[in-house]
């Protein structure tokens, strides 16, 4: 694959992913069209065929594995990734009217860097939950894809002090406006059901469902602006949840080429953002089942683990211009050149001298240039799944990814050829 098929692939991925429901979705359909066999939990699986598969679990955590051989003798290797992004997320009870006004009632998912979401284009997608006539509850993806919601800011004139410093009250300050009712004050209790809007707009995209009522939902505002290559020579992706859908598109591409000559597996997590502790979170037991389930013995898993090993690729901070103050001078990421090894002596990476070793000569062989983050020692330091993962199932790890500016952010950016350099680095892995 070349450059401009791997950026051309992940601007469409990342259009296709709003939500990790999505996100799951998109990367089911690239499978299905690879060959790749969908197994699931409740049946029993007869994996002792070589061959390509893959499980999800709530619709937003995958995992997708190629078998050659025995696991026991050969071992695993694995790449992960999660499919979740900070953003905000719509409460049970969301409607609120407020001087006319229609606005629904958000959580905050994640480390949010919250000031760029205001004066942007929203929409809003995910999973709703819903029971149709037969009485069966449904789970169904949807995604209103135009902007339906905004977040005014303040005018400057009503907060002089708005360039100096801008605290924002999660609470009162950060509910998205979606209509203006009219004559609310003739009609105080007119305001819209959220529920039926959704019922509404399912009807709308599956017509030939027979949904008589929404119970529950799982939705995230997100921008409609698309992703797109920036930059006076076009050198930088610019686009929301490149942490760390980057990555899941990265491994999965990386994969899917890698043909049937090695064990191979990626395992993209849900609620990286928030902790990992969840079924579907890298601290669950998602992995380890899968493991668990293609060796027949407790034996045959250790000499598997010994086996194996994982490459953990978030995102990491590429040094920042206007703000180099902010990293150790002789471990800032530069875009553009290369992947980043990040490595921490508390172990809030997985990263040691061994699976360092193995990650360098790998890029050598790919002819990819490779850099080396380490925080600040008077700042904390950030995680991933790389550490969850090693202490849940034994495997050796590294924790690596791609540098990246304002992550966090409602648009982030990252380097044109950082991706395709990890793509390179990642298929020589899996081959």
């Amino acid at each position: 694959m070349q450059d401009t098929e791997y950026t051309d692939g992940l601007l469409k991925f990342l259009q296709a992913s709003p939500t990790p429901f999505h996100a799951v979705a998109a990367m089911k359909q690239q499978l299905d069209a690879g060959g790749f066999q969908q197994l699931k939990e409740s049946e029993i699986w007869d994996t002792n065929v070589p061959g390509r598969y893959y499980v999800c679990r709530n619709d937003s955590a995958i995992i997708v594995f190629t078998l050659a051989n025995d696991p026991a003798e050969n071992g695993f290797r694995m790449v992960g990734a999660h499919t979740d992004s900070p953003c905000l997320k719509v409460k049970p009870n969301p409607e609120i009217v407020n001087k006319g006004y229609f606005q629904l009632g958000v959580e905050v998912y994640g480390g949010v860097l919250l000031n760029p979401w205001f004066d942007r284009d929203l929409s809003l997608a995910g999973r709703i939950s819903y029971v149709n006539k037969q009485q069966q509850i449904i789970n169904e993806l949807i995604d209103f894809e135009t902007a339906i919601a905004t977040i005014p800011s303040l005018a400057i004139h009503l907060d002089r002090e708005a360039n100096e410093s801008h605290s924002i009250n999660k609470q009162t300050q950060l509910p998205p406006i979606l209509m203006k009712l009219p004559d609310a004050e003739k009609h105080k209790k007119a305001s819209p059901d959220f529920r039926e809007l959704l019922l509404k707009l399912l009807k709308k995209e599956h017509p030939e469902t027979d949904a008589e009522k929404v119970l529950e939902y799982e939705l995230m505002f997100y921008d409609v602006q698309p992703p797109a290559v920036i930059g006076l020579h076009q050198d930088f992706i610019a686009a929301a949840r490149l942490d760390n859908l980057l990555s899941c598109y990265t491994g999965l591409i990386s994969l899917i080429e890698a043909g049937e000559n090695a064990n191979c597996l990626l395992v993209c997590n849900d609620h990286e953002e928030v902790g990992s502790v969840s079924t579907s979170g890298a601290s669950g037991s998602f992995l380890k089942s899968v493991l668990n389930r293609l060796c027949a013995s407790p034996e045959q898993y250790a000499r598997m683990v010994d086996g194996s090993m994982l490459i953990s690729a978030d995102n990491a901070h590429g040094i920042h211009p206007n703000f180099a103050d902010r990293h150790d001078n002789n471990h800032g990421p530069v875009i553009n050149q290369g992947p980043v090894i990040k490595i921490n002596a508390n172990q809030r990476y997985a990263s040691n001298s061994e699976t360092s070793a193995i990650f360098r000569h790998l890029c050598d062989q790919a002819d990819v240039p490779v850099q080396s983050f380490v925080v600040r020692t008077d700042m904390a330091c950030g995680s991933t799944i790389g550490p969850l993962a090693a202490a849940e199932t034994g495997v050796r790890t590294i924790d690596v990814g791609v540098p990246t500016f304002a992550m966090h952010s409602i648009r982030e950016l990252a380097g044109r050829w950082d991706g395709y350099y990890l793509y390179r680095a990642l298929r020589e892995y899996f081959k």
